[in-house]
């Protein structure tokens, strides 16, 4: 029933009752009152639908991929909340339902020869590591030529093969294999390029040995288009150069490029001194100009240039499915302000393997690089973490030996209690159980383990944590004794470093 109301002088309503001597404080109050709930509501109302719009428009018509989705099963475990992203590029002459591009645009525009280049190479590798706290980003670039043992997108062995060849070949094969089934046209397209991307994704991951939690993938066409939207686009080089292979003919300095200078800029590898790995930190180079030009134009502050500029290039950019873009949105900037250090991961030498020239590699020197620069922190900040008091059983469902073993002695590297380990029935997720008194130690224990939740038990005794894993459990990744300084400076024995926030001047 509504309050009854009687006329105001202003020929309103005031709710009865309120004494007309308090008539200004009261007034006063009420309007304060009404203001306040007017402009809560209409932020509320606002935020709800600047975000709902937002994230509608980001996202509606983009391509997604879940190839992620079985290579995270058997992937190693962040500490934190860093996140560390995959940037692919494709050396492909075809739009995304396997169509060659218009002969005469990809000859002219492209400068990148015929549709039956590059076939489905993954020219571009660059694996970033974004930390939780928003310090200091790390990104390698992986030299398309490096020679390593490439993997399916179930783990299975492809061969030894140059590692942009990983997606090629698993195309190759799926391609084959769901032709003779009878699966044509965008489809087969679309299910030979996810098993190439499972492919790479597996690939690097075993060769880094970090996991990958997004990635995004762009052709040549897709590079074009941003370069597009974005143009002019200022970079330097130390030196003037001319190649007819790629199209580049640019003087040194520091000059401004239209969107097909730009993709001359970043493929041009004939006529440099480090040749690919030259190439390699002019990819670099080119990031860091165009995240430094985004902050500079307030792109990543603002919806709408954000929404214009993924309106261009959603026909042709692929991101992972779980990547939420309005979280990247705002991490964003923290990339773009001199917040991150490119780095290409070392060779040891050059060689020829079955006709081809290929980059041999230390893969125990490339993990231990990668994992330094990309898990120091986030050990750091679990370690330093103050373990609650209880004692910790540790029991092996998982089937490999030494599990609960080694598990134990970091909960107790932690400051946890220990207590026994054993064996275990066979179980395909790692639980976590604790008696009385002892909820807060099994609470941290699972995050740590990213267990579900932990379930107080009975069977448990009072102050008594047990852990027993599971078939997803997987190893805690140690990080090598080395600084952050020697990590950074066996990776650069490939040549500089490139800082973001500006403009740097490469070969």
């Amino acid at each position: 029933m509504r309050d009854k109301e009687e006329p105001t002088r202003q020929g309103g309503t005031r709710p009865a009752g309120v004494p007309r001597a308090g008539r200004g404080r009261a007034a006063r109050w009420l309007t304060a009152l009404r203001a306040a709930a007017w402009v809560m509501s209409a932020l509320i109302l606002l935020a709800c639908g600047v975000t709902h719009f937002a994230y509608r428009s980001l996202t509606d018509g983009l391509s997604t991929s879940d190839a992620l989705d079985a290579i995270r099963k058997g992937s190693s475990r962040h500490l934190d909340n860093s996140v560390n992203l995959l940037l692919v590029g494709l050396d492909s002459r075809k739009d995304m339902d396997g169509n060659d591009l218009p002969k005469e645009f990809v000859e002219s525009e492209l400068h990148a020869g015929s549709s039956q280049i590059g076939y489905y190479n993954t020219n571009t590798l660059i694996l970033m590591h974004i930390p939780a706290d928003g310090g200091k980003a790390s990104a390698f670039s992986i030299p398309r030529d490096d020679y390593v043992d490439t993997l399916n997108g179930d783990g299975s062995p492809q061969g030894k093969h140059k590692i942009k060849e990983a997606y090629a070949y698993a195309y190759t094969a799926a391609h084959d294999r769901l032709s003779a089934t009878g699966v044509t046209g965008t489809e087969l397209e679309r299910k030979s390029r996810e098993a190439g991307r499972r492919a790479t994704l597996a690939t690097v991951q075993d060769f880094t040995g970090v996991p990958i939690d997004h990635f995004a993938e762009v052709n040549l066409l897709g590079f074009y288009d941003i370069a597009k939207v974005l143009q002019p686009i200022t970079v330097c080089l130390k030196n003037p150069v001319k190649d007819r292979y790629s199209g580049a003919d640019f003087p040194a300095g520091v000059q401004k490029l239209n969107a097909r200078q730009a993709l001359a800029f970043v493929r041009q590898r004939h006529g440099l001194t480090a040749g690919d790995l030259d190439r390699t930190r002019r990819q670099q180079a080119f990031i860091s100009s165009v995240t430094h030009q985004l902050k500079t134009q307030g792109v990543w502050g603002d919806v709408g240039k954000l929404t214009g500029l993924l309106d261009v290039v959603k026909k042709d950019v692929v991101l992972d499915s779980s990547w939420n873009l309005l979280d990247f949105a705002q991490q964003a900037p923290q990339l773009t302000g001199g917040n991150t250090e490119f780095h290409t991961l070392p060779i040891a030498q050059f060689a020829t393997q079955n006709g081809e020239s290929v980059n041999l590699v230390d893969p125990a020197k490339i993990k231990a690089i990668v994992q330094q620069a990309f898990t120091a922190k986030e050990k750091t900040r679990s370690d330093t973490a103050k373990a609650a008091p209880g004692t910790v059983d540790v029991f092996n469902g998982n089937g490999a030996p030494g599990l609960a073993d080694s598990e134990l002695k970091d909960l107790v590297k932690l400051g946890h209690a220990a207590g026994t380990t054993g064996n275990a029935v066979p179980q395909q997720h790692t639980t976590v159980t604790y008696g009385s008194g002892a909820r807060e130690a099994a609470t941290q224990i699972a995050a740590r383990l990213k267990a579900a939740t932990a379930q107080q038990s009975s069977d448990v005794p009072s102050g008594h944590v047990r852990v027993t894993l599971g078939h997803d459990y997987t190893p805690r990744p140690e990080a090598p004794a080395a600084s952050d300084e020697s990590a950074s400076e066996s990776a650069d024995s490939s040549g500089p470093a490139v800082k973001s926030g500006g403009i740097p001047c490469v070969n």
